[in-house]
């Protein structure tokens, strides 16, 4: 069984004076929702995502030795300019995983970062930030242990992500991804994110996922603040049994390819994620009057059509519709015959499952 302990490493047997390495990372998008944590970033429940392929942060890491070394000493940039305001949550993060990468206060980092999409607007660009941030801080560190294996390399990737933002270690490697303890699935564990060890159907090989921006501003309540808020919530012991219930469903629909079942889990995911928010004290709501049409004219669509496609959303008011690649022509009419009305400046962004994080 994993500790956090095992990440701790043995004196490193190489060294290097300066470099850079440069990874993009993808978003995720939850299937089953973890909402509600412990300590340490641990998981109140488990949680299953669909990796992105489109929607990701490319950073590079520039890293130099230096002389004083009582500090963590970085520079910021955002698309190129100095960002200030993100500098607090790196060094939150880089205080957290100091134990498990001993060398961070031997270097001065230039972080460098931009993202294909817009961020902190519920497209989890937490998520690929800190995904791509620890896949930069690994390849430093295979540097200074160069012993050490592809499988201990990954998993120790996502652990780190995990502790910048819980949903990052589902970001790392694999298209379909488990984060959090859960019975059934063999080598599950709330310290990293691993992927789907079963069988997946063709139905959701390639899945899409096109993401309508309802509201491309920053959401009112963060993350942070919602998941804090399930620790006194009357519903949060059911809703934590319910994430485990939800998610053996889906390992039987995975291997059967059934899409009526997946849509069912799916969105009925996404509404109690959303009813958590509404029913916590303080209560708050992060849907727009937009997200509730486009999910009527979904299920509209879907009545009339008997094409397989569903929405899912995640802490925000922007709506993912997922669907398989074969009724892709179908639905992107759809699309933009009747949705694109309620998307902010009609944008929206197609994207599909991907594989994880990239070097480049």
């Amino acid at each position: 069984m994993f500790t956090a302990a095992d990440f701790i490493p043995n004196p490193y047997t190489s060294t290097i004076e300066k470099g850079n390495f440069e990874w993009s990372a993808p978003s995720n998008i939850a299937l089953v929702k973890y909402w509600g944590k412990k300590d340490n970033q641990i998981p109140a429940n488990p949680s299953v995502s669909f990796t992105l392929n489109n929607c990701k942060t490319i950073t590079k890491l520039g890293f130099e030795k230096r002389t004083n070394q009582n500090s963590f000493s970085f520079d910021l940039l955002f698309e190129g300019k100095p960002k200030e305001d993100f500098k607090p949550k790196i060094q939150k993060f880089l205080e957290r995983v100091e134990v498990y990468l001993p060398f961070l206060k031997d270097y001065h980092f230039t972080i460098d970062t931009q993202n294909t999409f817009p961020h902190s607007s519920g497209i989890a660009s937490s998520a690929s930030g800190m995904a791509a941030l620890a896949m930069n801080f690994m390849s430093l560190e295979k540097l200074l242990n160069p012993e050490m294996t592809d499988e201990y390399f990954y998993q120790k990737a996502s652990f780190l992500a995990r502790l910048g933002s819980g949903s990052a270690c589902r970001s790392v490697k694999g298209n379909v991804v488990v984060w959090g303890n859960q019975a059934n699935i063999e080598g599950s564990t709330d310290l990293f994110g691993v992927e789907f060890p079963y069988n997946i159907h063709e139905n959701f090989k390639n899945y899409q996922d096109t993401i309508l921006l309802v509201d491309k501003g920053e959401k009112q309540v963060s993350s942070t603040v919602g998941h804090d808020l399930m620790h006194n919530h009357p519903y949060a012991e059911r809703r934590f049994a319910q994430a485990h219930e939800n998610l053996d469903k889906l390992i039987a629909i995975f291997e059967s390819g059934n899409l009526e079942e997946f849509i069912k889990v799916v969105e009925s995911e996404a509404l109690t994620l959303h009813a958590m928010m509404m029913t916590s004290m303080p209560y708050f709501i992060l849907m727009k009057p937009n997200t509730l049409q486009i999910i009527n004219a979904i299920w509209k669509f879907r009545n009339e059509t008997q094409i397989p496609v569903c929405f899912t959303l995640d802490a925000g008011a922007n709506v993912h519709v997922l669907y398989p690649e074969n009724v892709t022509e179908k639905v992107l009419q759809f699309i933009q015959n009747e949705l694109v009305v309620f998307c902010q400046n009609s944008q929206y962004i197609c994207d599909k499952i991907g594989e994880g994080a990239i070097a480049l």
